[in-house]
């Protein structure tokens, strides 16, 4: 799951609101953003904060708002990258631990940060126990109701394919059945920055692709905050045995492989998994 997210948020941020750019979307390489800092290989925040929120979940934490905010700063000092927005990466830089960060954090966002770090919750072994998982991250920094539907309709999606509830082209009105949202109507057009267009647009994506491949274009295709979208859809597909697994070698190997790179991900992935149908807390 980490694996696959990471590889399309990184070849996402590429593309992301660079619709000039939608022409190179073959899956040949990583291309390199026409405006930000970013080397092409290198995942950004979307990852980062799944890393942090993983982290929790492996070490069996307290689920509070101040163990998953001190993993935030933690994830973020300990490996400083680009990819978020400027005004939430100086906060980043200026606090120093959870505890700071929540006396000192803007909490009613409506965009996509809630969703995009949300699917490795859907390991937790019931529904319920997700939805209640993901509203206590997501009201850390999106705490209004389309930030938390948002993120809460990001970490169902994992569930739904991990625990095999259900065919892939029901996931939109499985999805309806717990949290408010039109999930199962089509999404069109351009993706903007709140959350719950990303997981609309990731949903769509599931649904109609068969591959991880497909799905990875068809992601990019939307035009907008397309690395997002992509790292929520290619979370959920991984897990999916209706989607055949071909992402191309060549994204694999090109992903960055520093500290916290591919092999960090890929054992994260293994320590994350094996606590599916387990009782987790």
């Amino acid at each position: 799951m980490l694996l696959e997210l990471a590889i399309a948020d990184a070849y996402g941020a590429g593309f992301e609101y660079a619709d000039e750019m939608i022409v190179n979307n073959d899956l040949s390489r990583y291309v390199e953003h026409p405006r930000f800092r970013l080397i092409p290989g290198s995942y950004t925040d979307d990852t980062q904060m799944s890393i942090a929120i993983a982290e929790v979940i492996v070490a069996q934490a307290p689920w509070t708002p101040e163990v998953l905010a001190d993993s935030f700063v933690r994830a973020f000092k300990r490996d400083e990258r680009e990819g978020y927005s400027r005004k939430f990466y100086d906060f980043l830089g200026e606090i120093q631990d959870g505890e700071e960060f929540l006396s000192k954090i803007n909490s009613d966002s409506d965009k996509s940060g809630g969703a995009m770090r949300a699917a490795p919750i859907g390991i937790y072994p019931t529904p319920e126990k997700v939805i209640e998982a993901a509203t206590i991250q997501a009201a850390i920094t999106h705490n209004t109701p389309d930030g938390i539907n948002a993120a809460v309709a990001a970490a169902l999606m994992s569930h739904y394919f991990i625990y095999r509830l259900g065919a892939k082209r029901e996931l939109g009105l499985f999805l309806e059945g717990y949290v408010s949202g039109e999930w199962s109507k089509p999404w069109e057009g351009k993706v903007k920055s709140q959350g719950w267009m990303s997981v609309r647009a990731a949903i769509t994506a599931v649904m109609r692709n068969d591959s991880m491949s497909e799905l990875l274009q068809d992601c990019i295709a939307f035009t907008g905050d397309v690395d997002t979208v992509a790292a929520i859809a290619l979370a959920a597909g991984s897990c999916s045995e209706e989607i055949t697994q071909d992402i191309p070698n060549h994204l694999v190997t090109g992903l960055e492989n520093g500290t916290y790179g591919k092999d960090y991900l890929i054992s994260l992935d293994k320590q994350l998994m094996s606590l599916v149908n387990k009782k987790t807390s």
